[in-house]
This record gives C-alpha cells, sequence and structure tokens, in this order.
C-alpha cells in the first residue's frame, strides 16, 4: 500500500491530495458513488458519518454529517461534472467555517493497469484566507485518514467488501 500525500500549493489557492490504489479504478469509483459505502471511509474513523444527502448527479447535492460523542460536523456541496469511473468534481463547504467559503475539488481517477489506480484530488479555494481555514482546521488530517480507510477497504478482497 502507498502513502497518501497532501500538498498545499499557496501560490495557486489550492491542496492537491494523490495516491495509488492497489484496486481497480471500476472498484474505487463504485464505492465512492454509493452512498451506503461512504459511513465505512468517509471522514477520521472516530466519527460516525452519516449520509444526509447524496444525489450523485451532475447538480445533484450532497451533504454528509459527522458525529461523535456530542460533536457534529457537516459537510454539504453540489455535483459538477461527473464522468463514470474517471472523474468527480464537485462544490464543498464545511459548515462549521460558515457560508461564503467554498472551494471547489476535482477528484481524476486514472487506470494504471494491473489492477493499480491514481487518484489525484485538487481541491481549489477563492482566497488565501480560506485555504489557511481549511488547513488550519485539520484538513490534512481528515483527508488523508479519509483515503487510508478508502485504501484498506478496496484493497480487500471484493466479496468482503459489499
Amino acid at each position: 500500500m502507498t502513502k497518501t500525500s497532501f500538498t498545499v500549493q499557496r501560490d495557486k489557492l489550492q491542496v492537491v491530495m494523490e495516491r495509488i490504489f492497489n484496486a481497480p479504478r471500476e472498484l474505487i469509483w463504485k464505492i465512492i458513488s454509493d452512498p451506503k459505502m461512504i459511513p465505512q471511509w468517509w471522514g477520521p474513523a472516530r466519527f460516525e458519518t452519516v449520509v444526509d444527502k447524496m444525489d450523485f448527479r451532475a447538480g445533484g447535492e450532497w451533504r454528509f454529517i459527522h458525529k461523535a460523542g456530542g460533536e457534529q460536523y457537516s459537510f454539504h456541496g453540489v455535483y459538477g461534472e461527473i464522468i463514470p469511473d474517471e472523474k468527480i468534481s464537485d462544490t464543498f463547504n464545511y459548515e462549521p467555517i460558515g457560508p461564503g467559503h467554498e472551494m471547489v475539488e476535482i477528484l481524476a481517477l486514472a487506470d494504471l493497469g494491473n489492477g493499480t489506480t491514481r487518484a489525484v484530488q485538487v481541491s481549489v479555494f477563492h482566497n488565501i484566507e480560506d485555504l489557511e481555514a481549511m488547513v488550519y482546521s485539520g484538513m490534512e488530517g481528515g483527508a488523508t485518514e479519509t483515503w487510508e480507510r478508502l485504501a484498506k477497504l478496496v484493497e480487500k478482497p471484493q466479496q468482503t467488501i459489499f
């Protein structure tokens, strides 16, 4: 298993995550696009992830909630472009930061052959203050743990996933 890279590019107002998964692109797509699978990998493991809304189509809305003890954090957005097995773009709002601080995420999946997939996610911010607020909020830890959990899930034998 490879590690997830997380790079803050302040000059470009973006964060780039990259990882090679030891799993076929179609399996990764199936898991990331299925609302029943989201709670198994999305977010840090210490939180229960609840899919409040996931209308997985261009223009469809999504909203996920993290719960742990008395804590609750919500995230929401709208799906933009969706190219099956290849690309998802969406808006992303971390509700504790408040309205007006939306970023755009673009996830690209590339089939590398031999059952491996490169995933690259670019999160684009409107200004340096929004980028810094997300990085300060713990974005790196949460996002990296999310992809670590996804890797553990997709790299299992398929019959144990569903």
